[in-house]
């Protein structure tokens, strides 16, 4: 039996990967260090000393990676290009890189795949941190040079272009918790990384229109649902409001209505730090743009009374959640358990606050707007047994596709504007500060010998985009 999906025509499924989870090749054909190569090497950094330096060897196997996308019958490909693959040194264009996603984007043509492109998925190059990274304003000029060079290679085949992908992480993991590369833990560094991410966004979707007026051209951020857990104690709806305002609100609404919250601000300056906006600077972040990706993985129940302390990743930052940083100072706000079904990265599983957030979001923002809502990310990482002939029954995984796939389909039948649907991810990958600990992907990597095998939930993620349908049953709701 299955479930028919309420989605409108023209719906795009797609998987959605990032280059230095998979590419490795970290030292070919002139590419040169990202803050991530460098943060690998920190002793304690990354979970069991990994590095990206093979990853998925995506770098040598795209060919076989394209022909698995074309088997499991994806409309679109979603990946990101390694900026010091392109921009080793400063000033420089390295053609071997530019000339490898042109392959690539060639052979997802081929194969009738649309290619989706992400400019940065958090690999800056080590050269350009060491110039202040984020925290710089004269990031934005280089992000845009290195933008011009890759739309002037790919531009003719690529029509889909997502300037960033979570800035949120960049900023507040990045440069206040230290979980995420460069490590570091400066708030007002954080705070200075998020206003010029989006100002680097702004410019280079101003810059992008400019030379191609008919590019589709968007930003993806994530988000969560803070609920407060207890709707009638100050504290838990405060914490839950402002965590909504940090990890929501700040990134949103400037992209879409042109400025920041005023509660972001004032809670910011109530620590000392302060965006460091200059005049015409929200004109350019909230230069219009043609489509709003949003990543989802959980909600969270989120208490204002702080509890024991928890545990640390192991370089010592705590573990991440997604809320705000509490290492920002900015909220007090602590996840409470609120019993349900967990995945490996400790994250609860709760479909319903993605349906929720979609419809939050067209009413508030986009819909008045005329943006649409794609999913460019959503997931679970589980840990996978092997079967004795090398098959993945991934039951929890194919369990938490499923519902959020019904998830999308309410959303939509609500009245929000959902174009698409990208799962996170189509290979199990390098996991950031997780290593390869973490598996995310709907195909399987046996990181030893490099083979793919798709797992159950790639088969039932195939079935659904040739039918339009989930399986009935289980958690699923009819």
């Amino acid at each position: 039996m299955s479930h028919p999906l309420d989605l409108p025509g023209g719906f795009v499924w797609g998987a959605a990967t990032a280059a230095f989870q998979i590419e490795g090749a970290t030292s070919a054909d002139g590419r040169t260090d990202s803050i991530w190569d460098t943060f690998c090497r920190v002793p304690g950094a990354v979970v069991g000393g990994d590095t990206g330096e093979v990853a998925c060897d995506h770098y040598h196997r795209w060919p076989e990676d394209v022909a698995l996308m074309a088997e499991l019958g994806l409309d679109a490909y979603r990946f990101s290009t390694a900026w010091p693959r392109i921009v080793p040194e400063p000033g420089r264009i390295e053609q071997r890189g530019l000339d490898f996603y042109s392959r690539l984007v060639d052979g997802l043509l081929e194969r009738g795949i649309t290619p989706w492109l992400t400019l940065y998925h958090w690999d800056l190059p080590q050269w350009l941190e060491d110039r202040g990274g984020w925290t710089s304003r004269d990031v934005v000029d280089h992000f845009t040079e290195y933008a011009l060079a890759v739309h002037g290679a790919l531009g003719d085949r690529v029509r889909h272009w997502t300037t960033l992908n979570e800035p949120w992480c960049s900023a507040f993991l990045g440069y206040a918790g230290g979980q995420h590369a460069p490590g570091r833990q400066e708030p007002q560094a954080a705070v200075s990384a998020l206003h010029h991410l989006l100002l680097a966004h702004g410019r280079v979707v101003q810059e992008l229109r400019a030379v191609d007026p008919t590019a589709q051209l968007g930003i993806t951020l994530n988000f969560t649902v803070p609920d407060p857990v207890d709707p009638s104690d100050e504290a838990d709806v405060r914490a839950a409001a402002l965590s909504d305002t940090m990890a929501n609100r700040v990134f949103v609404e400037p992209v879409v209505l042109g400025a920041y919250p005023q509660d972001a601000i004032d809670a910011l300056a109530a620590v000392g730090t302060a965006l460091p906006v200059r005049d015409g600077d929200l004109e350019v972040i909230g230069t219009p743009i043609d489509f709003l990706g949003v990543n989802y993985y959980t909600g969270t129940a989120v208490t204002g009374h702080a509890p024991e302390p928890t545990e640390v990743m192991p370089n010592g930052a705590p573990v991440e959640r997604p809320l705000s940083n509490p290492s920002v100072g900015v909220v007090d706000a602590y996840p409470v358990s609120r019993g349900l079904p967990r995945t490996a990265m400790d994250w609860e599983v709760q479909p319903e606050g993605l349906e929720r957030l979609l419809v939050r979001l067209h009413r508030d923002y986009t819909g008045p707007a005329g943006i649409p809502l794609y999913v460019t990310e959503n997931g679970s990482a589980f840990d996978d047994e092997v079967g004795p002939d090398g098959e993945v029954d991934d039951v929890e995984r194919t369990d938490y596709l499923v519902q959020h796939l019904a998830a999308v389909s309410d959303a939509v039948a609500a009245g929000a504007d959902v174009r698409g649907y990208f799962a996170w991810s189509l290979l199990d990958n390098f996991e950031w500060a997780y290593g390869y600990e973490k598996r995310f992907g709907i195909v399987r990597v046996d990181f030893e010998t490099q083979a793919r095998t798709p797992k159950s939930s790639a088969r039932t993620y195939a079935r659904a985009i040739a039918t339009g349908a989930v399986p009935l049953g289980g958690t699923v709701r009819a």
